[in-house]
């Protein structure tokens, strides 16, 4: 085990566990632990939302896919930036509105339920259990990049340790500082993780020579066309699947860890600032990531291919240690545990706060006593973490496999209320909760029974149809009361000016 490495490691996960200490107790109420008081910085909110947007994809599976196909596969990235724009656009401003108006929710499934006035709770509950749901699944996919890495990094270890390493890791900082500790943390991360994926690739193309020495090597590459962006594997793109690579973009609208930046805002007219830093560093981080892909072919070479024990989703390891003096390298390792651990806190939080606060918090004996509820929010994290655990220890799926579906799954089920919630007057409860059951559904059915024969990835067909039938399911039921209509157009005219003033 390289000394320098470790010290490295430790430095690192120190800084961290010394975020969540600071804001221990600075987290007061569920207010400021599930949503930080409504008081983040737009930088903050920026970063700390595309920080818990990328996992360990950014810098192992995209990279290591395009090595392996070819540009091709590049298309992933670009709905993802797409969708990550369009979410900053149309949705940020008008949820940090809409969520203060409706109650001052904290959560996606408190502002949809309080949108409609769902006095009965169905729609807050049903949303609740679908986050716990695919989010075990999620966080299970992080436990997962987090063994990998670990075990990658210091062979010397077990899979299993490494993965409760990672795991432990997050469940404290989290456990103990709450929603700014997450963000603080993931801003952070979000910086370590840019500075990665650009220093490596700039590294091995001058270790390669320069770049026509690199562009000599991809013309060498065994895949045909494979810096061609419409070429995948050697095989020409058809529509259908560059259609189900940019369908990711729809996941954004619907992902509650990322939308929840969104409402944490300090000033809704910040949002642009946000929106702006965001989309820049995640052009650049895709871009890089993808160069890292491209470069990697050439780095390792065509045998290296031939090799059983070669694992493409390592490359960004394998040059980073190759390049970079121990103790530099240990600092860029870090950044690969970065962009798990960023996307794992960040939804922990929001699992544990569907339970605590959209659950537990409309019960009287709960809700009278916010200290109380706050600490079992801090237990429901380490049982969502233990189930998770659980699930990529003797869970069979890959990681891409789990994200894939939890995305999906997400992007489905609240993508569409999200839009009709912001845009559409005249959408009702029973068409929020026809829309998101349909999602819902459609996403397992899809994915069970027609992602295989047709390519298309479950994503698409359950965003439309969950679209359409919310909007049908409203027209063909009486329309919302006259309070849900003036609580929208109060949110159209909203400023956090008049708000402060009337509190």
């Amino acid at each position: 085990m390289n000394v320098e490495v470790l010290i490295a490691f430790i430095i690192y996960f120190a800084l961290v566990l010394g975020v969540g200490f600071y804001f221990y107790k600075r987290s007061s109420n569920m207010e400021d632990y599930i949503l930080g008081g409504r008081s983040m910085n737009p930088y903050v909110t920026a970063l700390s939302a595309q920080a818990s947007d990328m996992s360990s994809w950014l810098l192992m599976g995209l990279p290591g896919a395009v090595l392996l196909f070819g540009l091709g596969e590049a298309w992933i990235g670009i709905g993802l930036a797409a969708g990550s724009y369009l979410s900053w656009l149309f949705v940020a401003k008008k949820l940090r509105k809409h969520s203060v108006v409706a109650g001052n929710s904290l959560t996606v499934p408190e502002f949809f339920s309080n949108r409609y006035k769902d006095e009965k709770g169905y729609l807050r509950f049903i949303c609740a259990i679908i986050i716990l749901f695919f989010f075990v699944i999620y966080v299970a996919s992080g436990f997962k990049g987090c063994g990998v890495t670990l075990q990658t990094i210091f062979p010397e270890i077990s899979f299993e340790l490494a993965m409760g390493i990672g795991g432990v890791i997050i469940i404290i900082y989290t456990f103990m500082g709450g929603y700014k500790a997450v963000c603080w943390t993931d801003f952070f991360q979000g910086l370590l993780m840019l500075v990665a994926v650009l220093v490596v690739p700039m590294a091995a193309i001058g270790h390669l020579g320069g770049w026509s020495e690199l562009e000599a090597g991809w013309e060498a590459v065994g895949v045909e066309q494979f810096t061609n962006l419409f070429w995948d594997g050697g095989v020409q793109m058809g529509f259908i699947a560059i259609l189900s690579l940019l369908a990711w973009a729809f996941g954004y609208f619907g992902m509650p860890h990322i939308v929840v930046r969104y409402m944490s805002i300090r000033d809704p007219e910040e949002v642009k600032i946000s929106r702006r830093v965001s989309v820049i560093w995640i052009v650049i981080a895709l871009s890089a990531a993808i160069l890292i892909g491209m470069v990697g072919r050439v780095y390792v070479g065509e045998a290296a291919l031939l090799d059983p024990s070669f694992n493409a989703e390592h490359i960004f390891i394998t040059m980073a240690g190759d390049l970079f003096a121990p103790i530099i390298a240990g600092l860029l390792f870090a950044a690969v545990m970065a962009a798990i651990m960023s996307t794992a806190d960040s939804q922990l939080l929001v699992a544990s706060s569907s339970i605590t606060n959209d659950i537990l918090g409309k019960y009287e004996k709960y809700s009278s006593q916010p200290r109380k509820l706050m600490w079992i929010a801090r237990l429901v994290v380490v049982i969502v973490a233990v189930l998770a655990l659980l699930l990529a220890l003797y869970g069979g799926s890959n990681i891409m496999g789990l994200v894939s579906y939890a995305w999906a799954g997400f992007g489905a089920a609240f993508g569409p209320l999200m839009i009709l919630s912001l845009y559409w007057k005249r959408m009702n409860l029973y068409g929020a909760l026809a829309s998101v059951i349909t999602g819902f559904l459609v996403v397992i059915l899809w994915n069970t029974f027609l992602t295989a024969s047709t390519g298309i990835y479950e994503l698409l067909p359950g965003f439309v149809i969950a679209l359409v039938v919310g909007v049908v399911v409203s027209l063909a039921t009486p329309e919302p009361s006259a309070e849900i209509q003036r609580e929208f157009d109060e949110a159209q005219t909203y400023t956090e000016n008049n708000h402060r003033e009337q509190a």
